[in-house]
């Protein structure tokens, strides 16, 4: 943070008019047209003080002598602070999301979809992550013989994840529907990690009872068909042709997308600034800490919860001139509808 320049009502109106009017236009703002709209009636020259004084403080930036300033990295940071929890979702984006999220059924289809209209709303990048870990429930489990020496082994977890992998085992067709009748039947509802845990146990105390079963069961078992899959991440982004537009460094914009076709930094970028127990939406400014490719990129985003669960994460990543107030509107909005649309569809 730049020294403070004992910023008081004043400075904070001026501060505040740069960033609102740089965001809108993209210009320079100079002291005749922040004097035509100031509230206060200040005079050109008293706003050229107050701007000298917050350039001095590291708050404003001069791109040539006789242009007008614009906002530093340090300056978005003190808006975001002033406006935050201020503002409330118009109702035609309320519609919006409303509409796409009208007929979710499962995290997944949330996210992608949260993906997208936040795109939307925001001009910018929609990301989101959704999160298989152990608190993931079971549904159901399927296993189809694929062929010799392979077996397709399909996970639902309740909260709508579909995980499925080729196993190379080989197992008849009558004895995979034995267990996955035996493991739906026992287990739906348990997590991954205690019904792992416990088929383990009875794998070895069953085994006489139901030889047959559990030697297949064993089979599956040990191929990982049943693997919890802690870390696996499903992400989702969309809009990445926003940030075409007005974008001079053609060389950092490609540095920016290439990092975004690459989901493993995508769900690392969410994950290094989005903590599971923040209740609140975070905006980061500057994201090259996790990314040197996003340094002039902004991250605003919120955990996806249900109770104490986390399900993943939804967020926008744009340049720092962007709609701050109604992207953080938005975010927060859906965030807070995640739990109820989750506990709907059960």
């Amino acid at each position: 943070m730049p020294s403070d320049p004992n910023i008081g009502k004043r400075e904070r109106e001026v501060l505040t008019a740069i960033v609102e009017t740089f965001i809108s236009t993209g210009e320079p703002v100079g002291s005749r047209t922040l004097a035509r709209s100031s509230r206060e009636g200040l005079s050109p020259a008293t706003i050229r003080n107050v701007m000298a004084d917050l350039s001095e403080a590291g708050f404003l930036e001069q791109t040539h002598s006789s242009s007008g300033r614009i906002p530093t990295t340090d300056a978005y940071r003190y808006y975001v602070e002033q406006i935050t929890g201020t503002a409330k979702l118009a109702p035609q984006d309320e519609s919006m999301i409303s509409d796409s999220l009208a007929d979710v059924t499962d995290v997944q289809e949330f996210m992608e979809r949260t993906s997208h209209v936040l795109s939307l709303i925001s001009r910018n990048v929609g990301v989101t992550v959704a999160t298989s870990g152990a608190k993931n429930a079971l549904e159901h489990v399927y296993f189809s013989r694929l062929g010799d020496q392979k077996v397709l082994a399909v996970l639902v977890t309740r909260s709508g994840l579909v995980r499925d992998r080729v196993l190379r085992l080989d197992l008849p067709q009558s004895e995979l529907d034995l267990a996955s009748r035996y493991i739906n039947e026992n287990f739906r509802g348990w997590t991954m990690e205690s019904m792992r845990a416990e088929l383990g146990r009875r794998i070895e105390q069953e085994r006489s009872e139901y030889d047959h079963l559990m030697s297949s069961i064993e089979q599956l078992y040990k191929q990982g068909a049943l693997a919890a899959e802690a870390g696996s991440q499903v992400v989702f982004v969309e809009g990445a042709a926003n940030l075409v537009t007005g974008q001079e460094d053609r060389k950092r914009l490609q540095e920016m997308l290439k990092t975004l076709e690459e989901k493993e930094k995508v769900a690392q970028l969410l994950g290094a600034y989005l903590d599971v127990k923040q209740e609140a939406v975070r905006v980061v400014i500057g994201l090259d800490d996790a990314l040197p490719s996003m340094q002039n990129f902004v991250l605003i985003g919120a955990p996806a919860r249900s109770g104490t669960d986390m399900f993943g994460s939804l967020a926008v990543i744009g340049p720092t001139r962007m709609d701050y107030q109604h992207t953080m509107t938005a975010v927060s909005y859906i965030a807070r509808l995640f739990d109820k649309i989750l506990n709907e569809s059960e």
